[in-house]
């Protein structure tokens, strides 16, 4: 009975692996989500007409740009408002995802 039991759970457990290990290959990068938010100003990857063009700029730029926001320094307007929804970690992987974007 328990060689069956630990079968099962063995089984279980790699199956579980496979799971995640095919999760993990199909997630989007990261910070990809996150600029989701920006389309609508900034266009699809961070390449909008009207506004400024975001992609392909170096992410450690986009990302003392968006602490400036954050800390008020450029006022109290829409991008203040959403840099003060993110966290370091997030600005971080934002901008490093779209300074990839060409």
């Amino acid at each position: 009975m328990r060689h069956l039991l630990r079968n099962a759970v063995g089984a279980a457990l790699c199956t579980l692996g496979l799971s995640l290990s095919a999760q993990a290959q199909t997630a989007p990068p990261a910070g990809r989500l996150l600029a989701s938010n920006c389309f609508q100003c900034h266009g699809t990857n961070g390449k909008g007409p009207g506004f400024d063009n975001i992609a392909g700029k170096s992410a450690t730029e986009i990302y003392n740009k968006l602490k400036e926001f954050q800390s008020g320094k450029e006022g109290s307007g829409i991008m203040a408002k959403h840099a003060m929804g993110y966290t370091d970690a997030q600005m971080l992987s934002l901008s490093s995802w779209l300074s990839t974007q060409r």
